[in-house]
């Protein structure tokens, strides 16, 4: 992510990446364009095993953007197998009066029947289930209410109805609010929650913006003109921590998502301070301070706003770069007493530190940029091969490790909500862009296709209000 080094080489390594801009490449349009399906690298993808997903088609009905946006949330999710129906009415809907589907039956007991009405006086379950499809959705409109139906095609009957009245489009809170309708079908298919309504925190020309999961409405979100880097989301989605640069120093703030409103954090901006990493329950602050003395790891108390405390004494060696695991009880940190930076982690009061990620000395290359997946089970960091940065997973129960790219430069991996998606930065393209990877099908796919974007920071699945105003 940075030279490791003392305060000199770092604020050096840090001004030079901040004042580093390649021109941009124009964005396409969103929403109602076509979806990049991305390519899949070989990881564990075997075709077939996802159920199968359609959505319905309907002509004039006022809901493209809606209809795109969900198509695509449920698309990115990877968890289906995405059917698409052929143009004109070649394939005709029926009257949209399926029967709910009675209650899911106890273990080890069969479904009960839902009766030939139900299926003659709703969709063609037949010809859709002959079309692969476990899944129909049919978005309509009810006076200023849209309505979601979720046919369960195998069992023949609605498995859920959503209602929902949205906004215009345009609105500060349309797109998350269709977002979270995404999220809704998918939690209402499968019993597993979404990351539709989620976003990315990214630093670009020096400042913090946000873009949602699916590469539509970046916004520029850091209060200030100085130099902004290391964006870190709360727990709860309606904060963020990040470093402002200035004359070698490096002050922390927390800035509130829906305001703006941001206050410094105590006893940070004398040193170069950065790296910042919320706790769990989002009241501690751990980050990485460079003296002259080195670079180590503090923690202080963000619901005062105070009582400093350091976890690492360096000595010979520099400590950066925290993450906290799920349950608040271990960090994972990168050190470089074995030499080159590697991926080590302690308890959260700074006892017991040991080697995290296995290496083999002489051979391994640098290890930076851990982050600790939502899950607790990885945690993913950039590795040195051979001269370019890739990204690994290490398997915490095991302490094993494995590659996920080979393709150009890939570094600064973030995890989403869901512990199998991950963000980072690669030169893939031939420019640094934001690009997402599916670690259960080996997808991949640009998550932002401009230039210049650095340092991603995934959310938590966020609450209803987080609009911004820098």
């Amino acid at each position: 992510m940075m030279a490791v080094g003392r305060t000199g080489g770092l604020a050096v390594g840090i001004a030079a990446v901040l004042l580093t801009a390649v021109p941009p490449i124009r964005l396409a349009a969103q929403d109602t364009s076509f979806i990049d399906r991305g390519v899949r690298v070989g990881i564990i993808y075997r075709p077939g095993v996802r159920p199968g997903f359609v959505l319905l088609p309907r002509q004039g009905s006022g809901l493209d953007s809606v209809r795109a946006i969900v198509a695509r949330d449920l698309d990115y999710s990877d968890r289906f197998e995405v059917i698409t129906l052929p143009g004109g009415d070649s394939i005709r809907l029926a009257t949209s009066g399926s029967a709910p589907l009675p209650p899911p039956p106890a273990r080890g007991q069969a479904r009960p029947a839902t009766g030939g009405g139900a299926q003659a006086a709703g969709l063609n379950y037949p010809l859709y289930q002959a079309l692969g499809a476990d899944f129909a959705l049919d978005l309509t409109l009810t006076g200023d209410t849209t309505v979601v139906t979720l046919h369960d095609v195998a069992a023949g009957g609605v498995r859920r109805t959503i209602r929902a009245r949205l906004s215009v489009p345009g609105s500060p809170d349309f797109r998350q609010a269709v977002h979270r309708v995404a999220d809704q079908v998918l939690q209402a298919a499968l019993g597993t929650p979404g990351i539709a309504a989620t976003r990315v925190l990214f630093v670009k020309d020096g400042k913090v913006y946000q873009i949602d999961q699916d590469g539509a409405e970046q916004k520029l979100v850091s209060a200030s003109d100085r130099q902004a880097m290391s964006p870190a989301w709360a727990s709860d989605g309606r904060r963020f921590a990040y470093m402002e640069f200035q004359a070698g120093r490096g002050q922390l703030f927390v800035q509130e998502m829906a305001s703006g409103k941001r206050t410094a954090v105590a006893t940070t901006g004398k040193a170069l301070d950065f790296t910042p990493a919320f706790s769990p329950d989002a009241q501690t602050l751990a980050f990485s301070r460079a003296t002259e003395e080195g670079t180590d790891l503090y923690t202080i108390n963000l619901k005062d706003n105070c009582c400093l405390r350091r976890l690492t004494v360096g000595r010979f060696s520099d400590n950066l770069s925290p993450t906290f695991s799920p349950d608040g009880q271990r960090i994972a940190f990168v050190s470089t007493r074995p030499g080159l930076p590697q991926i080590y982690v302690m308890a959260a009061d700074g006892t017991d530190q040991q080697l995290f990620a296995p290496f083999d000395y002489g051979v391994t290359g640098s290890s930076n940029a851990p982050e600790w997946s939502p899950d607790g089970q990885s945690v993913a960091f950039h590795r040195d091969v051979a001269g370019t940065l890739q990204v690994f997973v290490l398997d915490v129960r095991t302490r094993t490790v494995r590659q996920l790219t080979s393709v150009g430069r890939n570094e600064d991996p973030t995890w989403a909500p869901d512990s199998r998606h991950l963000a980072f930065v690669s030169d893939r393209s031939g420019y640094r862009q934001l690009w997402i990877i599916d670690l259960d099908t080996g997808r991949i796919r640009p998550l932002l296709q401009q230039s210049g974007a650095r340092l991603p920071a995934w959310s938590p699945r966020l609450p209803e209000a987080t609009s911004s105003t820098p």
